[in-house]
């Protein structure tokens, strides 16, 4: 089974999500600035699409709610 560019993203975010817990968008973010640095930007927008996507969870999960209340 091949899974489409959209849920490849979804599928890495979820991953992410797994692996990293609280900590996946400190992960994100670094790896995003990483490849900056590198010059990757088809990496960097690789990156950037699984970051939206983890918002999303998020979102769903009421955890940027929470953020939002709590300064």
């Amino acid at each position: 089974m091949s899974l489409s560019p959209e849920q490849h993203v979804w599928a890495c975010a979820l991953e992410v999500e797994r692996q990293h817990g609280e900590r996946a968008n400190l992960f994100v973010a670094e790896r995003i600035g990483a490849l900056a640095l590198t010059g990757d930007l088809a990496g960097v927008e690789m990156w950037k699409a699984i970051a939206k996507r983890l918002d999303q969870l998020g979102r769903a999960d009421g955890v940027s709610d929470q953020r939002k209340i709590c300064p």
